[in-house]
């Protein structure tokens, strides 16, 4: 028996149908989570959120949210999220830019805060997109 698995975020559902296996960053590092798994609700970090249908891999960067897992339904609840083909590399690029810039001005604690969580999102969108697309990995934010 499949998986159903629903991810969604305010703005869309993302991506909705029966799966084999979902593979998820979890608060506690990677959960990989297939019919039957017990019963789960986690918080998600940014990071890719993997999804196996029958030989098929799709990618997703997701920014964080939350992971619920009940008889064989998984539903994730993210911040964002976005398959490879959405990522517009250049767009993360920038976006990784000015978030560096934003680290260098060094303004409040919130700032700088902000300026670190957009630096973890533009490198995870990077990293699977670049993965996917068979070009070298982004460099690594900040933990």
């Amino acid at each position: 028996m499949p998986l159903s698995l629903e991810i969604v975020t305010a703005e869309r559902v993302v991506y909705a149908d029966q799966v084999d296996m979902v593979v998820a960053p979890g608060a506690d590092g990677q959960l990989g989570i297939r019919p039957h798994h017990a019963s789960l609700f986690t918080l998600l970090q940014p990071g890719e959120l993997l999804i196996r249908k029958g030989g098929e891999e799709i990618d997703l960067a997701v920014s964080g949210g939350f992971l619920e897992v009940h008889r064989d339904k998984v539903t994730v609840l993210a911040d964002t999220a976005e398959r490879v083909d959405e990522i517009d590399l250049a767009r993360a690029e920038a976006a990784m830019a000015r978030a560096r810039a934003l680290l260098a001005e060094k303004r409040t604690t919130q700032d700088l805060q902000f300026a670190e969580a957009a630096l973890r999102r533009s490198a995870v969108r990077l990293q699977v997109a670049r993965r996917r697309r068979g070009q070298p990995p982004a460099p690594q934010a900040p933990a």
